[in-house]
């Protein structure tokens, strides 16, 4: 006789990058409730923002707002703001914002699938996966002096120019990764156990991926074909060919499980490249700053009032800035920031009802949610709790790989 019995997945555990809690109704093995609670930890950031000296200041806060999408959100900041000053950035500096966009976006998708095949008990293919991520790695420091946080962009362009000797280096990865292309995809979509452990699992159904306003691949995978990129093109992307992409494109069907979640992912890597070089092949001469003095152009936003919305597609989805100017205020004197896992983690809950306990490392991780982690979760069955340890929570999901293999 099965009884229903509730475990907590977090607030602090090893699979989530930040503190939510997943509290998780179970008969026997399955899932049958879900309940997601959010707001255990707030940095403050935006309110630390509007509290800088001034907007160039909160510019270097907003790259930290995540360690991996360090790119989209001072990107957004500064879209807002020249929209609000009337600011526009040279033609060079928009082609060379989207040449770091798609970097960003590959080592991110990279990084993310290399957390997937780990939550499946294949730590090979992680290592592997994260050799190559290495790649992107390797060309964002050459370009930028980071691997990691870039402080490339700027209000009215960007810090850095993509010189001559940058070039043969960027294509020079677009060989590496087309020619890992197709070992990538072997190992993903053909090895049997990934299939069995992703296909026909977390199903997110197109009408639910709409009703609940799912962003970047995790709605792209159930069929939903948006993408800000595509739909309100910014920096130069009006100048590209982009389209968003969906699982039918190379196998002729969608289910929005989490097999069609790494589908959609390996073909955003592909497409990312085909920008970049195009990117690189039709790069305007010219100016890549508004203007030079960082004291005029700061004059100029002071003296700049207005509200403005500014989207962008992070590898995880749509990203929001929302930024009021006040004349003669020199700091933002409003910023509202929407991360696209604060609309994706609302998936989690029809993509877990009907599961099992050891599908959850990987049905939460499909989104690529951007969480903090620690080690333990806590069962509570029969009034009394059990604290159990995040390697033995890992290591349900490494049993049930060796099962069915």
């Amino acid at each position: 006789m099965k009884h229903d019995y509730e475990i907590s997945v977090g607030p602090i555990h090893p699979a989530l990058k930040e503190p939510i809690m997943l509290r998780v109704t179970l008969e026997g093995e399955e899932i049958v409730d879900v309940d997601v609670i959010a707001s255990q930890n707030h940095r403050g950031i935006e309110w630390i923002g509007m509290n800088r000296n001034n907007v160039i200041q909160s510019l270097y806060l907003a790259e930290r707002i995540c360690g991996i999408c360090n790119f989209c959100h001072p990107s957004n900041l500064v879209m807002a703001i020249e929209e609000i000053a009337d600011i526009e950035p040279p033609e060079r500096a928009q082609y060379i914002r989207v040449i770091q966009g798609e970097l960003e976006r590959i080592h991110s998708h990279l990084l993310w699938a290399g957390v997937a095949a780990h939550e499946l008990g294949f730590d090979t293919l992680l290592h592997y996966v994260w050799m190559v991520r290495e790649k992107v790695m390797d060309v964002l420091e050459e370009v930028n002096g980071n691997r990691v946080t870039k402080a490339i962009i700027m209000y009215g362009g960007v810090r850095r120019d993509i010189t001559e000797r940058h070039v043969p280096k960027i294509r020079k990865m677009i060989s590496y990764y087309r020619e890992a292309f197709g070992k990538l995809a072997e190992l993903f979509l053909e090895d049997d156990t990934i299939k069995k452990r992703t296909r026909n699992i977390g199903v997110l159904k197109k009408k639910d991926a709409i009703k609940l306003a799912a962003a970047g691949p995790t709605a792209r995978a159930s069929g939903v074909k948006k993408d800000v990129r595509q739909d309100f093109p910014y920096f130069a992307y009006p100048d590209f060919d982009i389209h968003a992409i969906t699982p039918d494109e190379l196998i002729g069907y969608t289910i929005g499980d989490v097999y069609d979640r790494i589908v959609v992912r390996l073909l955003e890597v592909k497409q990312s490249l085909e920008i970049i070089e195009e990117a690189l092949n039709e790069m305007p001469s010219g100016e890549i700053i508004y203007e030079k003095k960082l004291v005029k152009l700061m004059a100029k936003i002071k003296n700049s009032e207005g509200e403005a919305v500014a989207r962008y597609e992070a590898p995880r989805g749509e990203d929001i800035h929302y930024v009021m100017l006040k004349k003669g205020y020199e700091p933002l004197y409003s910023w509202k920031v929407r991360a696209p896992t604060y609309i994706n983690i609302l998936s989690w809950r029809p993509m877990l009802l009907g599961y099992q306990i050891a599908d959850i490392p990987i049905i939460a991780a499909s989104i690529d949610p951007c969480l903090s982690c620690t080690n333990r979760f806590a069962v509570v069955k029969n009034g009394e709790e059990k604290i159990m340890s995040g390697e033995y929570f890992h290591k349900l999901s490494v049993e049930k790989t060796r099962r069915i293999k």
